[in-house]
């Protein structure tokens, strides 16, 4: 009888271990450590000023949940109380993901990031979660415990259960808004014309002009911009940067603010119509980083961009870089770019990644001839419009709206799936109660998509969208339903 039970436990540390070594494998491979330079505490907290985009916290999430399903699967006959296995799966998974982001420190391929603490800890919770309602003995307990509780018996103490479960909505749906933002952007990175940083993305055509606005104007104000080169200089201090590129060299920016653009290479020759021109031989990059630049338009997740760009060949592709602020190929906070007849425009935000990748945001037919062409570029809550020569030639996007179908559903059920569970866990007590609890269950699974919907269309400016109402509810709704329908099939066989 020992022995039989000894096997299991074998197994049970076994599975375990593997899912710590797949963790070990996807963070750390391929190995490549080095020596840090000057090792202390200090460069340790620097190494974590990393953020990491929407779709790699989810990646971490997913990464963690086998640790979290198999380590409640060890514990199960070991620790006999629920709170406890929950705050030893939590201690375990960020104990781990903390050994993981102390070693990339020495990896010069990896990005240690403060947020996969946290992610990589929800992975190993969600987990535990997932093993508690796949396993009958412990799914049937924890029932049991939730129906017969003093938490039942008092209609006070289920109310501040719904309010929690809303302010939880609330924060996931902030959650949600704030993807769109501009806050993990790097104040180190330069500003570079006609080329990426690293010289390998190189751009030819033409540069008069470079005007950046730490917010977004308005239709009007874009209107006038396009009609008058120097109308931005009336906005005051919200110009950070103004770059006229007419003469050899070099170019200053004229707000004072910013470092100046110096040759890569040898300088080329300028035309009074066309501004600088820029090839592989030949391309500008600030002398220091653009730290003002990218600090103000950080903090207020706004900006305008207004550019006079000529291309000499409309088949450049790469995209070849004709604007960019980056620290290098794979690394950015904004790039305007050439990308056959099309303007690819890349923008980091969580949503989008470090290398503004994740969603495409491309223009085709911009580029068919070789005339000079004005740009204004706005960006403001996830909203991206961008004009060429005419108030009326404009383009619009939504970041959230840009979002993949198969990629949206996923991360509806990652966020939906959950709070179905927090929502079964308040029926559970609210069962004795039968009014009570139908009020609960319809408003526990209406109120979540309808706040994260609201919230999004108020703050970011996407479209409502009826589907994306219904996709949510339908998760929250699936999934405690499917908790009624497990817990009443185990007291049936029971």
């Amino acid at each position: 009888m020992v022995r039989s039970q000894q096997n299991p436990q074998k197994y049970n540390w076994i599975f375990f271990l593997i899912s710590v070594f797949i963790v070990l494998i996807a963070t750390l491979y391929p190995f490549n450590f080095s020596k840090i330079v000057k090792f202390s505490i200090t460069e340790i907290i620097a190494s974590f000023n990393n953020s990491s985009s929407f779709q790699d916290q989810v990646n971490n999430i997913l990464l963690f949940l086998p640790v979290g399903w198999t380590f409640g699967n060890l514990c199960q006959n070991s620790i006999k109380k629920i709170t406890l296995q929950i705050f030893f799966v939590i201690l375990v998974s960020f104990g781990l993901s903390l050994t993981v982001e102390f070693l990339q420190i020495f990896l010069p391929s990896r990005s240690p990031t403060p947020a996969d603490l946290l992610n990589n800890s929800l992975g190993g919770l969600f987990g535990f979660i997932g093993f508690s309602i796949w396993n009958a003995k412990s799914f049937s307990s924890t029932v049991e415990k939730l129906e017969s509780s003093r938490v039942s018996k008092s209609s006070k103490l289920i109310i501040c259960f719904f309010c929690g479960y809303l302010v939880l909505t609330l924060f996931i749906s902030l959650f949600w808004q704030g993807t769109t933002n501009l806050s993990n952007w790097d104040s180190n990175y330069y500003l570079s014309v006609g080329n990426e940083i690293t010289g390998n993305k190189a751009w030819a055509g033409y540069v008069s002009e470079i005007s950046i606005v730490d917010r977004a104007i308005s239709r009007n104000e874009a209107s006038q911009t396009l009609a008058d080169a120097n109308y931005l200089h009336k906005l005051g201090n919200s110009l950070v940067a103004h770059y006229k590129l007419n003469g050899e060299c070099c170019y200053q920016d004229q707000t004072g603010n910013q470092p100046e653009l110096l040759w890569q290479g040898r300088s080329a020759s300028t035309s009074k119509s066309q501004g600088a021109f820029l090839d592989a031989h030949h391309w500008l990059k600030t002398s220091t980083p653009v730290s003002h630049l990218s600090q103000r338009m950080s903090q207020t997740s706004e900006f305008t961009i207004s550019t006079a760009i000529a291309t000499t060949n409309v088949n450049q592709k790469g995209p070849a870089r004709i604007i960019s602020v980056s620290g290098s190929s794979q690394r950015r906070n904004w790039t305007l770019g050439q990308q056959g007849n099309s303007l690819d425009f890349r923008l980091r935000t969580p949503l989008t990644g470090e290398n503004g990748t994740e969603l495409k945001l491309n223009i085709p037919n911009i580029f068919t001839d070789t005339y000079l062409h004005h740009l204004v570029i706005t960006y403001s809550r996830g909203n991206i419009q961008i004009y060429v020569d005419k108030l009326e030639n404009f383009h619009s996007f939504s970041l959230l709206d840009l979002i993949p179908k198969e990629q949206r559903i996923f991360y509806y059920a990652l966020t939906f799936m959950p709070l179905g569970i927090g929502l079964g866990i308040i029926t559970f007590l609210a069962r004795k109660k039968l009014i009570f609890y139908r009020i609960l269950f319809y408003s526990g699974i209406l109120i979540p998509s309808l706040m994260l919907e609201g919230i999004l269309v108020s703050e970011s400016g996407k479209d409502f969208s009826i589907k994306h109402l219904l996709l949510g509810i339908s998760f929250t709704a699936v999934t405690m339903i499917f908790l009624r329908i497990r817990a009443a099939r185990l007291k049936t066989i029971s």
